[in-house]
């Protein structure tokens, strides 16, 4: 067996851990599950060791296994780390960059990015994975990752590209039937469009309860619409369903044109310490990471181009 079948089996072996199935596993590289199963069963047939117990539904690690996998991950490790150098080498870009972001702003600010990426760069094959989910970069095989949140713990390196810019919005319509609140406490007695999936809920925000107050507190909205949609939930809002508090990089037009009004504006809003970072698995991410990162962040600009959606911005909230 040569040195190049090895290391792609022991890479599948890995990633039938990482992903928890073979299925999963399968998938990624475009293959049946009896041919990775039948890989896999090479491996474990010229190392002349077992490194899975499997029943019907699922599998488990075998002391050899748990050994060869640790092993494994530092060879792959190592690989991509010579791939990367080489590919520093070379005098234009080419090879594949596989992106991960959220729906909305993966439509919005990425794909804008990927064609103009792409155009200059004509032997880069790009792969945009778009999903609210969270993402496992390493386990998915994904390049960067493009996240808006707190960061939190992990190996993975993270990059801010922009700063987040929070705003409470309604339409019209529902002030007129509502009434404009003065305070927090009329603001979430009133009902409230949210965003909501499997994985989170958005139903809280951090605010002063007075103008001239540096003290900020937690509210909690009452949801009438929940929705894990953020077109949907936008389009709601201006339908008068509900208020929202939103990042400004969730409008896609400037409010004027689609009728949303800014409220409790001289209050102070809480950003509850979030950012929209790249995030990538390496250090020191291969040239095309580096390049495409580079391109989104001038892309967004500084101030973000959403900040423009709402006149004067930089004198609400405090």
């Amino acid at each position: 067996m040569s040195m190049s079948t090895r290391t792609k089996q022991l890479a599948l072996f890995l990633d039938v851990v990482q992903q928890g199935s073979f299925s999963k596993a399968a998938a990624l590289h475009d293959m049946d599950n009896s041919q990775l199963s039948k890989q896999i069963k090479k491996l474990e047939a010229d190392l002349g060791v077992q490194l899975l117990n499997r029943s019907t539904r699922s599998f488990s690690l075998t002391s050899a296994g748990e050994e060869i996998l640790e092993q494994t991950r530092l060879l792959v490790e190592n690989l991509t780390q010579i791939q990367n150098i080489a590919d520093g080498y070379q005098s234009q870009l080419q090879g594949k960059i596989r992106i991960s972001a959220g729906i909305f702003f993966g439509q919005e600010y990425i794909q804008p990015v990927v064609t103009k990426f792409m155009q200059a760069y004509p032997n880069v094959q790009v792969t945009l994975a778009l999903d609210d989910k969270p993402t496992d970069i390493i386990s998915d095989h994904f390049d960067v990752t493009f996240r808006m949140g707190k960061l939190s713990e992990s190996n993975l390196i993270a990059r801010k590209i922009a700063n987040t810019h929070f705003a409470i919005f309604a339409s019209n319509s529902f002030i007129e039937r509502h009434g404009e609140p003065k305070t927090p406490d009329e603001l979430v007695k009133l009902p409230a469009v949210v965003y909501s999936n499997a994985h989170a809920l958005l139903n809280t925000f951090c605010i002063s309860p007075t103008p001239e107050s540096d003290e900020l507190q937690d509210y909690k909205m009452q949801a009438c619409y929940k929705v894990n949609d953020v077109r949907s939930m936008m389009q709601a809002v201006q339908n008068g369903i509900g208020y929202c508090v939103v990042d400004l990089f969730n409008l896609d037009k400037p409010i004027s044109q689609s009728g949303l009004v800014p409220l409790l504006t001289n209050h102070k809003l809480s950003t509850m310490g979030t950012g929209i970072y790249a995030i990538y698995p390496h250090r020191n991410p291969t040239p095309i990471v580096k390049t495409f990162i580079d391109a989104v962040q001038e892309h967004i600009g500084n101030p973000p181009i959403w900040v423009s959606h709402v006149t004067d911005y930089k004198h609400m909230y405090r």
